[in-house]
């Protein structure tokens, strides 16, 4: 589950145009999600048909045995293994295969319960592959179904996570490159603020200026996001890049001395160059075309 270069670099493009990027996002999950649930499915008839049960032991079998890799028995018992560190403390294949079984009986016993109270109900899936077919029975259908519910969760999650981590060095190295802020003064290099002391922290950009280090800190969060004070108080930041800033947030930041860009405003990026000036940074101010000059630098960079 990655991000591909080209759709990082689709993030950049949107961001840096006041375009809302979410639509990458959405459109990685749907297709992620889609061929997970076509492959599934594929699985899931292939076991049926192999099984000589007539129980619910022959699902157990073919995707909770402990040859699979813990995500997979922990997707298909119906939980991630995230849940499962949160749960236990830990995420072992020990540890997953335990609480994989443990849920999967707890959440068979619930499905047969409803089943018994909503008898009117009955729902068949039926799976056809070339002249094949398998049909499964509305408890078989109510797993399945919660399976892929959990694995699009779980997909959700974690391309949303990613998706940040991924663009965001390559969002301010984009920036510097449109204003043409020479090498020496920026470092996307990893740091660690407080070394040696109980609470380290990465700094994710410094600008760089006769000796002074100023600290950049990038949030691509929805608008009002509480998270964005406490980040830029936390990580004592001198440049706040965002998706989208409230008032509230853009006030803050004015309180407390922080250069502020929010990429949704209008021609929002501008306002990285505003903090250039502000800041002492050595840069020259954008007069290109986007369409064309982040496309060249987004290829030179990947």
């Amino acid at each position: 589950m990655t991000l591909t270069d080209q759709i990082v670099k689709n993030i950049i493009i949107r961001l840096i145009k006041s375009q809302d990027y979410r639509i990458e996002i959405v459109n990685l999950i749907n297709a992620e999600f889609l061929q997970f649930a076509v492959d599934f499915f594929k699985k899931i008839a292939n076991a049926k048909l192999n099984s000589e049960d007539i129980t619910i032991d022959w699902y157990k079998n073919a995707f909770m045995n402990e040859e699979l890799p813990s995500d997979e028995i922990a997707i298909n018992s119906g939980l991630n293994r995230k849940t499962i560190s949160n749960m236990y403390g830990t995420a072992t294949k020990t540890i997953v295969i335990e609480a994989a079984n443990e849920h999967f009986e707890s959440l068979y016993q619930s499905i047969q319960a409803l089943v018994e109270m909503e008898k009117e109900i009955d729902l068949t899936l039926t799976i056809k592959m070339k002249s094949v077919s398998v049909d499964l029975n509305v408890s078989e259908s109510l797993i399945v179904i919660n399976t892929l519910a959990v694995k699009r969760a779980a997909l959700r999650g974690g391309l949303w996570s990613t998706a940040g981590k991924s663009a965001e060095k390559y969002l301010m190295l984009t920036l510097c490159r449109l204003y043409q802020v020479p090498e020496t003064n920026y470092n996307a290099a990893h740091f660690v603020k407080d070394k040696g002391k109980k609470v380290d922290r990465e700094i994710d950009f410094y600008l760089l200026n006769n000796g002074k280090e100023y600290l950049c800190e990038i949030k691509l969060m929805g608008k009002g996001n509480p998270e964005s004070a406490d980040a830029i108080i936390a990580r004592d930041s001198n440049v706040f890049v965002a998706d989208t800033l409230s008032q509230q947030n853009k006030n803050q930041c004015d309180q407390l001395g922080v250069h502020w860009v929010a990429l949704r405003d209008k021609d929002g990026y501008k306002r990285f160059g505003l903090a250039l000036e502000k800041l002492g940074i050595s840069h020259a101010d954008y007069k290109g075309n986007l369409d064309v000059d982040l496309l060249e630098i987004l290829n030179e960079l990947f």
